[in-house]
């Protein structure tokens, strides 16, 4: 089992935006913060899921409707993640 963690999270946000590395969402903190906050919207937010389900090997069903931060994205990608044999 692998684990997804902020940095590769944020990667993934970046690439899914077309962000330039090193947009502001560097630092530890970040996580907490609110997606719209940080400038995502919901197309950003579905394309992030449909490139982790894709990576990982897992489903995230309804995620859209519950994320609302990059660390409550992490728990539930990792909590997917934990559940595979």
């Amino acid at each position: 089992m692998s684990e997804l963690t902020l940095p590769v999270l944020v990667e993934i946000f970046r690439q899914c935006a077309g962000e330039p590395d090193g947009a502001g969402l560097d630092g530890d903190d970040v996580g907490d913060v609110e997606l719209s906050v940080l400038g995502y919207d919901s197309l950003a937010l579905l394309e992030a899921i449909s490139q982790v389900e894709r990576r990982y090997s897992i489903g995230m069903p309804d995620a859209e409707t519950r994320i609302k931060t990059l660390n409550q994205f992490l728990d539930q990608a990792n909590e997917q993640l934990a559940r595979q044999p």
